[in-house]
């Protein structure tokens, strides 16, 4: 009974979240292009005749994490092109340059939206102004364009931070902060105050032909203010007042509903596990104190402090072969250390493997890139996950048996989780220069196992630790190798 209540609120919730977020797309024409290598998303009304907003997204983010703002610009009849940055997305050529030089890195990244502002206006027909308008990194990079071509007219930065402000430029210039960006606030409140000393949050200063404002998405962190309804309403407003236009448009709710949709997914996963045949062996007992106490610290010391002597700038990934070396050594450990102990992983089960890999890239990864965030990956960063995966692999077989995929004590599967984040610590320790990014991965960790790790426990009770185990290696090896950017210091071009 409980899990038919649970499958009917399943898919009412589904289907309600789905009904929500497409409405947001409704009338829409949505249409991929490239520009050169560029991997383009526009989104227009039909036969839109708007002026042309050019959408750039964050670091380690892509096209569909700006949707929501493409959308509303959409429907209030602008013709949007949003863009995947090199290493990110779909791009297939990786970032490069020099990243702490501004004719390195930044630049590149300039060109590469002038050369897809070059195309917006040349396919559009647009002889006015092209609007900017992007998100965290993409802010520094959308203010230089605008500052270096006369064609940009208003900006647009969500949680910004550019020293190329000055008090005269950009002359057009909306900043929006979440509330709790505190630093970034506080960089939007400076930059208005650039202009009116007496201006600040939520005032629109104006001075000798340069207007800016400053304003907070209420309730939103670095990512939620990509669907706040606040801070989307804020930009449409704020172009419709530098175009001379006036837009009705119905800002909906897209994060609540987005979550919604991604939590009835998961939930589904339980009714859905029953399908499957009783095949999983009896658990084991939990390790004593101090047995577990010896798989986690053990090769939670061990594995960063052998890893960092070697060499793994191989991958063009931001720290992808290190974050697979690390994920071997500590799995490989862990795994030798509990087969010592009588608790090595069984059960196996390959429709059970497949099962859980579609579920969780299929449906969830589908609805993820759908209304979120990229998941699919290009040719070029399949070597990556196969990387990652002969790390990913034991570490999580590791996991699945030290935790009884789940069902041991609390205590122990949030410890056994703590050692392995404490580990990548331990490691941006020992060689901060080389190993920094590690420290955004901790996050991803931390989702992957409250969303994966619950569907892999209902996967478990009936086919067993061992093919959970691998499918969620696997999975976890796709997550991370479609997440960060690829980067190549000594690419060509």
């Amino acid at each position: 009974m409980r899990r038919l209540v649970v499958l009917l609120l399943g898919l009412a919730v589904a289907l309600a979240a789905i009904w929500q977020l497409e409405a947001q797309r409704a009338g829409l024409e949505i249409s991929t292009l490239r520009v050169g290598e560029t991997p383009v998303t526009r989104t227009a009304q039909h036969e839109a005749e708007g002026p042309v907003v050019v959408v750039a997204h964050g670091f380690a983010g892509s096209r569909q994490m700006m949707q929501a703002y493409a959308n509303d610009l959409a429907r209030a009849g602008y013709r949007v092109w949003s863009f995947d940055f090199e290493g990110h997305g779909r791009h297939p050529r990786p970032m490069s340059g020099d990243v702490d030089s501004l004719d390195g890195t930044t630049k590149r990244l300039v060109d590469q939206t002038r050369d897809v502002l070059d195309a917006a206006l040349a396919r559009e027909g647009w002889t006015g102004q092209a609007a900017l308008l992007g998100h965290s990194m993409a802010t520094d990079i959308i203010i230089r364009a605008a500052l270096a071509d006369e064609r940009v007219g208003p900006v647009v930065a969500i949680s910004a931070f550019s020293q190329a402000v000055t008090e005269t430029r950009p002359e057009n210039l909306l900043l929006i902060s979440g509330q709790w960006e505190p630093g970034l606030r506080d960089f939007a409140r400076k930059a208005v105050a650039m202009v009116d000393a007496g201006a600040g949050e939520g005032d629109t200063a104006r001075a000798e032909g340069v207007v800016r404002r400053a304003v907070v998405a209420p309730l939103a962190e670095h990512v939620g203010v990509l669907h706040s309804r606040a801070g989307r309403a804020e930009a449409v407003a704020w172009l419709d007042a530098a175009y001379g236009r006036s837009s009705d448009v119905s800002v909906g709710m897209t994060g609540p509903w987005f979550l919604a949709l991604m939590a009835a997914i998961v939930a589904l996963a339980w009714p859905a596990s029953n399908l499957l045949p009783m095949r999983a062996p009896d658990l084991p007992a939990p390790l004593s104190g101090r047995r577990f106490a010896l798989v986690v610290l053990g090769p939670a010391l061990a594995a960063p402090l052998l890893a960092v002597q070697v060499d793994t700038q191989v991958l063009p990934v931001l720290v992808a072969d290190y974050l697979a070396l690390h994920l071997a050594l500590f799995g490989a450990m862990q795994l030798a250390l509990l087969a010592r102990f009588g608790l090595w992983p069984r059960g196996w089960s390959v429709l059970a493997v497949l099962a859980l890999l579609a579920w969780g890239l299929g449906v969830f990864g589908v609805a993820l890139d759908r209304y979120a965030a990229n998941f699919w990956p290009t040719p070029e960063r399949a070597t990556i996950i196969a990387a990652l995966a002969l790390g990913a692999v034991p570490f999580m077989l590791a996991d699945a048996a030290l935790t009884l995929a789940g069902r041991a004590p609390l205590w122990q599967r949030l410890a056994a989780r703590a050692g392995f984040i404490a580990s990548l610590a331990l490691a941006v320790l020992l060689d901060t220069e080389r190993l920094f990014f590690l420290a955004m991965i901790a996050p991803v960790i931390v989702l992957f196992f409250l969303v994966y790790g619950l569907m892999g426990r209902w996967v478990a009770a009936r086919a067993g630790l061992a093919g959970t185990g691998v499918a969620l290696g696997l999975i976890l090896a796709w997550a991370l190798g479609v997440s960060f950017p690829l980067f190549a210091p000594g690419a060509a071009g």
